[in-house]
């Protein structure tokens, strides 16, 4: 069984940082994590996504060159970086792990789907003061 806990999440003014954590418990080295974003009443959003081997990452043009997702496997640990923090980056974050992103043609196409992951933390929330 695998669990996921968020942390890190807190007030910052924009333009400012924030380092998100994911704690892993169980079997999650071979797999790919993702996070995700919601803010309320909008859809669960893709922020970042990584490879169980940590050497191929994907974002959306939203946080793209702000955000950097890093795993280190021997601590079973997730991390996203934030940068530049916009207040519409106001949203409860979510990391999660996927066991069907092993092949490099499905890690393509789906990285970005909620559908693909099996395991999602409770969420951190992250809030940005304009």
């Amino acid at each position: 069984q695998v669990q996921l806990v968020e942390s890190g999440g807190g007030l910052v003014q924009a333009g400012g940082s924030l380092r998100l954590s994911c704690a892993a418990s169980g079997r999650t080295s071979s797999y790919a994590m993702g996070w995700f974003r919601q803010a309320p009443g909008t859809e669960r959003e893709f922020i970042a996504a990584i490879t169980w081997s940590g050497s191929n990452t994907g974002y959306p043009d939203s946080v793209k060159g702000r955000f950097a997702i890093s795993r280190d496997n021997a601590k079973n640990i997730v991390w996203l970086q934030m940068n530049n923090l916009k207040p519409e980056d106001t949203a409860v974050y979510y990391c999660a792990l996927s066991r069907n992103l092993q092949l490099p043609s499905r890690w393509l196409r789906s990285r970005a789907s909620p559908d693909e992951y099996d395991y999602w933390g409770q969420g951190t929330q992250v809030t940005v003061s304009s």
